[in-house]
């Protein structure tokens, strides 16, 4: 079966073809954008397409990352993967940042339990544990800095992502910390996805907290009336 995956949940815009008999890429395109998703999306897909040599007819799934990350590129991707899914009658599948980011810290740090923690503020952190076999210890959830490095002593835990540095600032300079990007490589969402099947649900965005947003009130103009 061939895979196409998608993420836009981060600074990237990324789309890869993933054929699961043979575990080979067959084709990649990304761009580091920072914004401006939706404007790209399709064009980032065709070119991983054109690279694989295929069409849209020889997909069998579509995986798409469903954050945490940046709320409008979040929706980007799940936007286009359902709408690519549902036009092909293929599953769609979702993979959050979190699992991905676990899965290339077990390839990096093999047999340790690991904390992977995002976002670029304390007190409030995106995060997720799991085992050296990749089983979930702590459901995502957004926790201060200062809790997860509680928990990550607890647990003797790696903390793997972004946010690591700012974890053990809140807890112990002694925390073993390892940095790595806000998001992980596209081809990992790829092979993630081929574990799984399609659940019938179409993925949905995966949010932890309330957008920051919010309506202005100091500029609102009277109603005026009839």
């Amino acid at each position: 079966m061939k895979i196409l995956a998608i993420d836009t949940a981060a600074a990237l815009c990324a789309a890869c073809v993933l054929d699961t008999q043979t575990d080979e890429m067959l084709g990649r395109h990304v761009l580091d954008l920072g914004k401006g998703h939706a404007e790209h999306v399709m064009s980032v897909i065709e070119g991983a397409l054109q690279a694989a040599g295929l069409g849209y007819d020889a997909l069998g799934a579509v995986a798409v990352s469903v954050g945490p990350g940046s709320f409008t590129g979040v929706r980007v991707g799940v936007s286009a993967a359902r709408g690519l899914a549902l036009a092909l009658k293929v599953p769609a599948i979702g993979i959050s940042t979190l699992e991905a980011l676990g899965a290339e810290a077990r390839d990096t740090l093999p047999g340790r339990t690991v904390l992977v923690a995002l976002g670029q503020r304390a007190p409030s952190l995106f995060a997720a544990g799991f085992d050296s076999e990749g089983r979930v210890l702590l459901e995502p959830q957004s926790q201060s800095a200062q809790w997860l490095a509680g928990w990550a002593s607890i647990e003797n835990a790696v903390v793997y992502g972004v946010a690591a540095e700012l974890v053990a600032e809140a807890g112990s300079p002694a925390l073993d910390i390892q940095t790595a990007g806000a998001t992980a490589d596209i081809l990992t969402f790829a092979r993630l996805a081929a574990t799984k099947e399609g659940s019938g649900e179409p993925p949905k965005p995966l949010y932890l907290r309330a957008p920051d947003a919010a309506p202005q009130q100091n500029f609102a103009l009277p109603r005026r009336e009839r």
